[in-house]
């Protein structure tokens, strides 16, 4: 760890305000700002002067090289290093930076993947610099590079990336979330923006136990392993204390984190063994998504700094939680605070229960489009087990808020729950206030007092997908309720009694309409399924039923309606989805294969000989252990042989289209894969541990 405080580093590897400030004339500055403030055009005459300042400060920290950071549509990050070096034609070389190589550069864009967009042998792409989102020095033990945030385009102007819809979709909350402002007198001179704050959780086991599991290395789950005599049962992970190896390479992280001007705020043990958790304060979305991606950057490279491992796929451990990103969200800026704040006396903040309306609407009409951006292979495995909420998109909303508009509902709202007085009945304890409503952690998109949680993210996930939904789902419904407004107010004189009375109306209207989204009760319950049913809520349980929802007519609109994306780039994403679910299902498949074929079964094999072999084996009475563990072993080993066999016929076919081929691997390659686990796992509690050929789930879970 370093010597100086927090607060001396934060913020010391980025190209921030301050050192902008620093180090820009200040009419140079001054356009900058107006740019990233207020989205105003870029001024090309500026960029040069921005260039060499950025060169020069980056070249001060020992960067090197230059790269273009981008987000393509495989969900990871994506860098391609170009050298400051220039040669002056004197044998002799220069640091050149100029504004064009800063705006704009040119990766191959033909190997990414395009859902049809790009054909191979179109090999032209773009990147071009995100100024709202700042860039930073990263450094490491081998080279300094400057970052610089950017979009990912083709050469006909697609986007092929991330970050590009979501730059769009807050350009059409911001237009939509004004029109309500207007309705009531509210003034800002900043864009309103979304703004979250992403929960990142994580295991951490040993290096060497991941590097003996060619499943964790290639998969990044196990795809064998028998449950532990422990598990979390005890449920005496959860938030206890650190092991010092962990806070080691927590506090590490943390260092590098906060260099970066990542907030980070939160550290402690998840539920399960061997399961931590990250989290920032909030931030705005652009460089918040940012910052989520060098989160899961820095984990995995301090980890391994630390001969640790950081796994962050959904479900690595069958049989124990898995691993989510809670998205905390929210819309407002600087000037407006979040207007999601129900403030002292929600049921008086007209604006407030107009927003909360706004996202009500929101998730009753485009509930299945939400479920598709946290679709995918690996979150599969989580969602609707005791540590993520179920595939059903519902609103929770808690006691207060609920209550307030059933009252509006009704005919009027009345007065509100407010907070309590929890009286402890200890004497040097005083008195706690107690929120108006509990929390529900089976709930997707759950009110958290002034923002909503959606809980359903993978935490190997970009959050740049469900944002772009949610900024587009709530620019649609702020547009249907500022409509609304504005016809109720038309020709009538601006009162606070015309405008009580619209805003009375309009939210009537949408509770009664879309109310059935709104469940505070247990998501977890057989029962919710049947009642979410006779609501109409879809019930999207796998990813082959949930991408689909990408080429509905509904969907379609919505996006193209406001700009976030056309109908091929939507249309590309679906295809891209499915090929990468069917793929990581095929992969997965042919580890099982292999790992049966060449490990556990040669273990198994090598055990029964064993047993079979010498005298004492020749003398055994047929009703003996061994002559009954040799049973055991033999249908095992058969049954694990039968159902791989019947795997690896599977994947000699293929569908013609990709959603057929999706369909067709979740609903036979997936259970096949179960039975033959289920047998390895079997027989790895008859094995002899030392004959055992992977590290088993006490080992690694256990071992810090």
């Amino acid at each position: 760890m370093s010597a100086k405080t927090p607060t001396e580093v934060f913020g010391e590897n980025v190209f921030s305000d301050a050192v902008m400030r620093e180090r820009l004339p200040k009419a140079v500055y001054a356009s900058l700002r107006r740019t990233i403030d207020h989205r105003q055009p870029l001024d090309p005459t500026a960029a040069d002067v921005v260039a060499t300042a950025m060169k020069d400060w980056a070249i001060a920290k020992g960067a090197t090289h230059f790269t273009h950071i981008f987000y393509p549509l495989t969900g990871l990050t994506a860098e391609k290093h170009d050298s400051f070096l220039k040669p002056d034609g004197h044998g002799r070389a220069i640091a050149a930076f100029s504004g064009d190589m800063l705006i704009q550069s040119e990766p191959d864009a033909s190997s990414f993947p395009s859902g049809g967009l790009r054909s191979t042998f179109e090999a032209r792409g773009y990147t071009a610099w995100d100024v709202t989102s700042p860039a930073y020095v990263l450094q490491a033990p081998h080279g300094t590079v400057l970052c610089i945030p950017s979009v990912f385009i083709s050469w006909s102007g697609e986007a092929l990336d991330k970050k590009t819809p979501l730059l769009r979709s807050l350009v059409a909350l911001d237009a939509q979330a004004r029109r309500v402002l207007d309705f009531f007198g509210t003034r800002t001179s900043l864009p309103v923006l979304s703004s979250v704050g992403p929960e990142q959780e994580y295991f951490l086991i040993d290096r060497k136990y991941a590097l003996a599991r060619p499943d964790l290395l290639v998969a990044g789950r196990t795809l064998f392993g028998a449950k532990p005599a422990k598990g979390q049962e005890f449920e005496d992970q959860y938030f206890g204390a650190i092991p010092a190896r962990v806070l080691e390479f927590m506090s590490d992280v943390d260092e590098e984190l906060c260099r970066l001007g990542v907030p980070v705020k939160t550290r402690h043990n998840e539920v399960a063994p061997s399961q931590y958790e990250i989290a920032p304060i909030h931030e705005a979305a652009n460089p918040a998504t940012d910052h989520n991606q060098l989160v899961m950057q820095i984990l995995k490279s301090v980890a391994e700094r630390h001969d640790l491992f950081c796994i962050l796929h959904e479900k690595p451990f069958a049989g124990i939680n898995g691993s989510g990103k809670h998205l905390n969200y929210s819309i407002g800026n600087k000037e407006l605070g979040s207007l999601f704040e129900p403030g002292e006396t929600p049921e008086k903040n007209a604006q407030f229960l107009i927003f909360c309306a706004a996202a009500i609407r929101a998730m009753h009409k485009y509930g299945g489009l939400l479920r598709s951006t946290v679709a995918s292979a690996s979150n599969d495995h989580r969602l609707g087990a005791n540590e993520a909420p179920p595939a059903i998109m519902s609103v929770y909303l808690g006691d207060q808020l609920s209550d307030i508009l059933e009252r509006i509902a009704t005919g009027g709202a009345g007065k509100s729950k407010t907070k309590k007085t929890m009286h402890i009945g200890v004497d040097t304890l005083p008195d706690l206030s107690r929120d108006p409503g509990d929390r529900n952690r089976t709930s997707p998109f759950a009110f958290t007092g002034n923002r909503f949680e959606f809980r359903a993210v993978g935490s190997s996930m970009s959050i740049a997908g469900p944002q772009v939904a949610l900024n587009t789902m709530m620019a649609d419904s702020l547009d249907c309720l500022a409509s609304a407004l504005e016809a109720a107010m038309k020709g009538k004189p601006a009162t606070p009694e015309n405008r009580n009375a619209a805003v009375q109306s309009v939210l009537r209207d949408i509770l009664g309409k879309h109310g059935a989204v709104v469940f505070n009760g247990d998501g977890y319950a057989d029962a919710w399924k049947e009642e979410a049913a006779r609501r109409g809520l879809p019930n999207l349980v796998n990813t082959p039923d949930a991408l689909p929802i990408l080429e509905s007519p509904e969907v379609m609109d919505l996006f193209t309606r406001y700009g976030v994306f056309d109908k091929a780039e939507l249309l590309s994403r679906q295809d891209i989805y499915l090929e990468q679910y069917s793929k990581t299902i095929r992969t997965e498949a042919k580890l099982v294969i292999s790992m049966a074929r060449t490990l556990i079964l040669p273990a198994a094999l090598k055990y029964q000989d064993r047993l079979s072999s010498g005298a004492a084996a020749r003398a055994a009475a047929p009703g003996s252990y061994r002559a009954r563990l040799a049973g055991e072993l033999e249908e095992q080993i058969n049954a694990l042989a039968l159902a791989v066999d019947s795997l690896e016929r599977l994947l000699e076919e293929e569908s013609a289209d990709a959603l057929s081929e999706a369909r067709r691997l979740c609903a036979a390659a997936l259970p096949l894969m179960d039975e033959a686990r289920s047998h390895a796992d079997a027989l790895e509690c008859r094995v002899s541990a030392e004959l055992w050929p992977l590290p088993g789930y006490q080992e690694m879970l256990f071992i810090k």
